[in-house]
This record gives C-alpha cells, structure tokens and sequence, in this order.
C-alpha cells in the first residue's frame, strides 16, 4: 500500500510550484508522480491531420518527484504526514500523523 495514491489532493513542497496544490493524476512509478496543472512545460508539437492533431505549441504536465509532495488535510488546511494503522476488522488505512484521522472511509 502506498502512502500517495492517484486522485489524492497534495501541495508541493519544493520547486518552482511550492505552495500549490493539485490531484495526482498517475503515480508513475515508486518515485514519481503526475500532479494536475504542476510542474508544467513547454512541449513542441508537431501536427497530423490523418490523426486530427494540431501542431504547435503546447503545456504539458510533467513527473515530480514524490517526496516533493504530501498529502492535503483539509482539517488543518495544511500538508500533512501519512502512516499506516490497521482497524479492529483487520482492515489497513491510511491515516494523519497530526489528528490521527482516517484518510479513507
């Protein structure tokens, strides 16, 4: 189970967008993740119009490292640290290290 999962509300904490806040999109792999309107850059595209696509120039949404992000609590409207606790059913949970609250129902 990871700690950051995709459709989490996160704020950056490092780098030109620090501060900001978005959805992950996709985790891309252990380290990596894709944050909505994060980390964007400039990417020249160069069109087809078999395919229907148009050329020039366009933003685009690039990895970030995942330890430069954490997780929104929207209690503290703050970034907060994620661990780990099972339920009395056995069942495993993300929760907020700073008011102990569950993450997921």
């Amino acid at each position: 189970m990871q700690k950051l999962r995709q459709g989490d509300e996160v704020i950056v904490l490092i780098g030109k967008d620090k501060g900001k806040q978005g959805k992950i999109l996709r985790v891309i792999d252990e380290a990596r993740v894709l944050v909505e309107g994060i980390n964007r850059a400039k990417k020249h595209q160069k069109g087809n119009p078999n395919a229907g696509v148009q050329g020039g120039i366009i933003d685009k949404d690039m990895p970030i490292n995942i330890s430069n992000v954490a997780l929104y609590n929207p209690e503290t409207k703050k970034a907060d640290r994620v661990g780990f606790r099972f339920l009395d059913d056995g069942k495993k949970v993300r929760y907020f290290k700073s008011t102990n609250e569950v993450v997921d129902a």
